[in-house]
This record gives C-alpha cells, structure tokens and sequence, in this order.
C-alpha cells in the first residue's frame, strides 16, 4: 500500500476531524459548564483565586487543534501495520468476550499512567525541558483548553503510547475510542481549576488513589512534583508527590460550593 495515496488521506482527514473535534467538544463542555454555568455555584471550589486572560485561552485552544493533528498524524502507523497484517492483537482480542473487553480498558488506563508519569519525568529534565515541555508550562495557571497544549516534540511523544500499546497488548478496537474519551475527560478537568472531587471528614480526597485537579494544579505552580496523570500511586512510590498537597486539597474543598454575594450578604436575614 502507498504511503501517500487517496484512501491515506481520508483516513488521515478522518482522524484529525475525530481528535479535534473530541478534543473541542470536552474543552468547550467544561469550560462551559464549570466556569459560565456554575461559576457562581463552584467558586468556593476554585483551585486558584485569579483566571487566565482569554489570550491564554485562545492560545492554548489553537496549539491542541495542532496537538490532535500529530496524535491522527502518529496514528496512522497503526492503519498502515495493521493493513500489513503486523496487528493482529485488536481482531484477535475483540473475540475473547465482554470480561476481557473490560479487563482491557482498565490494563490501558493503567498503562498510559504509568508511560505518562516516566515520559513526563523524563521531558522535566533540564537539557529536554525547553525542547519537549516549555509549551505546556507557559500554561502556569491552567484552564480547560490546556489539555493538549503541547510542544510538536512532546505531541509526538504522548502520540507514541496507542500504537506502541496496541503492538505489544491485544486491545479490542472498541476499548481505544472509550479509553480516548476516558483521557480527554480527565485531561480536561485535571486542568479545570475546579476542584469536584469529595473529601472525606478529615479534608483527604475520597478516592485519594486518584489524582485530583489540586494535584495537576500543583504540577503547573511548581513544576518539580506531581507527575502522574490518573493515579497518585507513582508520585507516591518515587516520593515525587508534593508534601503540601493534601494541605491544598483540603483549602479547595472545605470552601463552601455556593458563596453569596456582598448584596445578598448584607440583604439578607438580620442585615441592618
């Protein structure tokens, strides 16, 4: 098969159109929903006291459309091996029944965990920093749009993971469209600066395994800790986990989630 060819272009036209548009739709949600909607409702859960400009935002909208662009231009390997009869694994695991399906998409979340928490250590390094990671710290304060604000190098190595995956671990071809919306979900709220994770009565996150958006939100403050991007388990084992974020955490959400304003305040029961 042709490497550049018609039906490769579709296929390439195709994916980009299915990123982008993943990725727009969840920015735009949450954006939407949690700083327009309930902005009111959730400002007692804001991560940070102060917002981006809407240059950041603009900004960060336009470089994850170029992001999601190299994630379709890195994923045709996978259309180009598995025409070659290089990957079975994903025909092949799609016949092995429900419980594996399931199995599978926790086995991937599991692993992109831990193939982001290395990479992304690995780009904190200072002689790569500038060359792979720069774009997304400019982002020091977050929003929903920084998601897939990303340097051409670090796009291609996020990219990696699918196909790299998808060779080594028998992945049904349904479990990667659901394992894609799971990442772009959780991308986008990690980087919300709304805290909604509940705590527990001593002000710990409730499922304190996951990481929360006062954990990524610690990451973009102070680059040196907080690298994982699901899970807490990796920071915690390399003991890269930031010593005051349970302290934060707990400054989040003790906040009450509706705060009145000064005129409801003084006009309400017993004012004057």
């Amino acid at each position: 098969m042709e490497f550049f060819s018609p039906e490769v272009a579709e296929r390439w036209v195709s994916s980009v159109l299915r990123n982008t548009g993943r990725y727009a739709v969840f920015s735009i949600a949450v954006w939407l929903v949690l700083w327009v909607a309930l902005d009111r409702v959730l400002k007692g859960r804001r991560v940070r006291d102060t917002r981006p400009g809407n240059r950041q935002l603009a900004l960060e909208f336009l470089i994850s459309l170029r992001s999601a662009a190299i994630f379709s231009t890195v994923g045709l390997s996978i259309f180009f091996v598995h025409r070659a009869g290089w990957l079975p694994g994903p025909d092949i695991a799609g016949q092995w029944g429900s419980a594996y399906w399931w199995l599978s998409l926790v086995l991937m979340i599991v692993a992109h965990d831990a193939h982001f928490y290395w990479t992304h250590k690995w780009m904190h390094n200072p002689r790569l920093f500038r060359i792979f990671h720069r774009r997304h710290h400019k982002s020091h304060n977050p929003s929903p749009f920084t998601a897939y604000s990303f340097d051409l190098a670090e796009a291609v190595v996020l990219a990696s993971f699918v196909p790299l995956y998808l060779f080594i671990v028998p992945t049904p071809w349904g479990v990667i469209g659901v394992f894609m919306l799971h990442q772009i979900f959780r991308n986008t709220l990690g980087h919300s600066g709304i805290e909604l994770m509940p705590a527990r009565g001593d002000g710990r996150p409730m499922f304190d395994f996951l990481t929360t958006t006062t954990h990524h939100d610690l990451h973009h403050a102070q680059a040196g800790w907080n690298f994982g991007l699901y899970f807490t388990w990796w920071d915690r084992l390399m003991r890269t986990e930031h010593p005051r974020y349970h302290e934060n955490f707990a400054r989040s959400v003790r906040k009450p989630l509706l705060v009145k304003s000064k005129a409801v305040a003084e006009t309400g029961p017993g004012a004057g």
